[in-house]
């Protein structure tokens, strides 16, 4: 049995809300928490190992990332990169490898050439490297290519392949309570609505009306329904983008990347070795749209119209995005590279500008795999926002994380929990310099992180 009344409710179990959990159970002196999922365990939905690209983003070889993004991501990466150094290996969160990103071309070659200025001093292990450099890093990527093409690489060996399902469900072992502190995670728990009575959320589910003092909503796509559902951001709506993949064995060594074309918000083509297996390489993500909040979920079709919402506006904005003659291609031809035969026909030619030399039999596509990445469109302005959107109301928050959503849990997990700790007033401290210290450079190089053992800050 437990208490139906919290001072904190975490709705979604992924990795972010699972992050969250672990920074408020170990740096802040708040004693009854609940984690809503509706799922049997943490991290079964985005956070799930097949269903996203399993990489930790740090900015220095994403190429649609501007300098000051990078910064803001590298931070963000760090943390999770410290936690990860800081547990048992035997644990296999993670895998290492090194990791590129692929100039051809001499267009592209200046590109890189001059990222490269500008983003050494952020990220001092990164290298150019030239044609023979990359044939002895990921000698498939040359092989067959074209002599006379000119390639140059961006190259860092700082490359984290991650599982974030194993990820979140580090947070919750290490986020149990104790005898002054109450931790309830709420599995196989579908939270049906959420109004606000006399000061306190009332979050229904399928068997019981649970209280909180304060909310917050980690539920991906499922964020801005509940947001619209208590009058939040009805200027925004989704674009629900699909990603899948495709195998091909023994190609790659470690992360190779393409750059990213102008003008497409989504990832570029890239392959990276399985975070548990590398001699299989994942290519992808494509792209698609779909009228889904949740990847291979029908039943959340409905609960997507019902947060794009059929108004004008939605409509005149859909319009207006879709119909951009460059994201309409894209788009359709995304679409068709999840068509048996044709599509593998049609992706391979994305595959072949990293490896030149694979067949047509190299390729499977990896069924069951993929998930769902939100887009929030701006109704207002008729354009894609992007990055992770927040929506704060009062003593509430709603997050939906689109990619590098899971590479800044923690950084996020600092931000709302310093955010929560302001909605619940001045009884309640927030550690932050400790959480920062535990999860520095220097502790983990040290070793003297003192990453599970609770903090709580003196009154």
């Amino acid at each position: 049995m437990h208490s139906n009344t919290y001072e904190v409710v975490i709705i979604g179990g992924g990795v972010c809300g699972t992050a969250l959990l672990y920074t408020l159970r170990n740096y802040t002196n708040i004693k009854h928490i609940a984690l809503i999922e509706k799922e049997a365990d943490v991290a079964l939905v985005n956070s799930f190992t097949n269903s996203n690209s399993q990489t930790l983003h740090f900015g220095d070889i994403e190429t649609n990332y501007t300098l000051a993004k990078a910064e803001k991501v590298n931070a963000g990466a760090s943390l999770v990169k410290n936690y990860l150094l800081s547990k048992d290996k035997e644990q296999q969160i993670y895998t290492k490898y090194h990791k590129m990103v692929l100039g051809v071309g001499a267009e592209q070659a200046n590109k890189l050439k001059e990222r490269y200025q500008k983003f050494k001093q952020l990220f001092p292990n990164l290298r150019l490297l030239n044609r023979a450099e990359i044939e002895e890093k990921e000698p498939k990527v040359l092989l067959a290519r074209k002599v006379e093409e000119e390639v140059i690489a961006l190259f860092t060996s700082e490359g984290y392949t991650v599982d974030f399902n194993r990820l979140a469900q580090s947070f919750i072992d290490n986020s149990s309570g104790d005898g002054d502190t109450q931790i309830d995670l709420l599995f196989n728990t579908k939270v049906k609505q959420i109004t606000r009575e006399n000061g306190l959320y009332q979050i229904k589910t399928q068997e019981e009306t649970i209280q909180g003092q304060v909310v917050i909503v980690a539920a991906g796509a499922h964020s801005l329904l509940f947001a619209k559902s208590l009058g939040y951001g009805l200027n925004y709506a989704l674009l629900s983008v699909a990603g899948s993949f495709y195998f091909a064995p023994g190609l790659l060594k470690g992360k190779v990347y393409t750059v990213q074309r102008q003008k497409l918000p989504f990832a570029a083509i890239h392959g990276d070795p399985e975070v548990h297996n590398s001699a299989i390489a994942r290519f992808g993500p494509t792209a698609k749209v779909l009228p889904m909040l949740e990847r291979h979920n029908y039943r959340s079709i409905v609960e997507y119209f019902q947060t794009a919402g059929l108004s004008l506006k939605a409509i005149l904005s859909f319009t207006k995005i879709l119909s951009d003659p460059i994201i309409f291609k894209y788009i359709a031809l995304n679409f068709i590279y999840d068509f048996p035969l044709i599509g593998k026909i049609l992706f391979i030619k994305e595959v072949k500008k990293i490896i030149p030399s694979i067949q047509l039999q190299d390729l499977s596509y990896a069924k069951g795999y993929g998930g769902v990445r939100p887009q929030v469109v701006n109704l207002n302005t008729q354009a894609l926002e992007m990055g992770e959107a927040k929506i704060i109301g009062e003593q509430i928050i709603f997050n939906i994380t689109p990619s590098p959503g899971a590479s800044t849990c923690l950084q996020n997990a600092l931000e709302d929990t310093q955010r929560l700790i302001d909605f619940l007033g001045e009884d309640y401290q927030f550690n932050r310099q400790q959480f920062l210290d535990d999860l520095s450079s220097q502790a983990v190089n040290s070793g003297s992180g003192q990453l599970f053992k609770k903090s709580v800050p003196e009154k």
